[in-house]
């Protein structure tokens, strides 16, 4: 699915621009740790909420003739995916995948940061894939298999969940920094830190 490919193209094009093999690891660490658990908490939410979807009368009842005892005769299998239409899956993995996109492209940009400010190129880079989310989103109510509060719902865990594991393993976006991940700084820092104790021993 589109979802899960087009993370991994956009960190592979920056790699192949930066040449950092730090930055793709934690990337790809970020995004599948994002998508891992929008796919266990959406599961989880679908299974103990229940919620009917608005084409469920059509999958109790294929032909629309009720029965005395109102037990449903549909596919037993339609049946079962008919009660999980809160929160929606289509809109939590959308905004968890192009969420996280909009978020990466915007920190190798400076897009938020004092050096990117005033060029709307960037902004519209950031816009972008939050504009994709958003139309499979709406697509999800327009089939009928969902509510528009389920949409909602789905996009909202998609979004949180994309935003808390981007920013495990990078800066905020007005950082100065805010294009390498956590662990390349790290191992500056250490580095710094070996070549000031090197250069103290020295004087000693």
């Amino acid at each position: 699915p589109v979802v899960f490919i087009m993370p991994v193209v956009v960190i592979f094009c920056v790699f192949l621009f930066y040449k950092d093999k730090t930055d793709i690891y934690q990337a790809i660490l970020s995004v599948t740790l994002a998508l891992g658990f929008n796919g266990v908490i959406t599961d989880v939410i679908k299974l103990v909420v229940g919620r009917p979807r608005p084409d469920f009368f059509w999958r109790c009842f294929p032909d629309g003739q009720t029965n005395p005892d109102f037990k449903c005769n549909g596919n037993p299998v339609a049946i079962k995916d008919g009660k999980k239409s809160f929160p929606s899956g289509h809109s939590s993995f959308a905004f968890a995948s192009f969420g996280f996109i909009a978020l990466y492209v915007a920190g190798k940009l400076h897009t938020f940061s004092l050096v990117g400010k005033g060029q709307s190129w960037k902004l519209c880079a950031f816009v972008l894939p939050i504009c994709i989310a958003l139309l499979i989103a709406l697509s999800r109510t327009c089939d009928y298999h969902h509510h528009w509060q389920d949409v909602v719902a789905g996009s909202v865990i998609g979004y949180f969940l994309a935003y808390i594991c981007y920013r495990h393993y990078y800066p905020p976006l007005d950082s100065q920094v805010c294009h390498k991940p956590y662990a390349a700084l790290t191992h500056q820092i250490q580095l710094e830190n070996t070549r000031n104790k090197n250069e103290q021993i020295k004087w000693i």
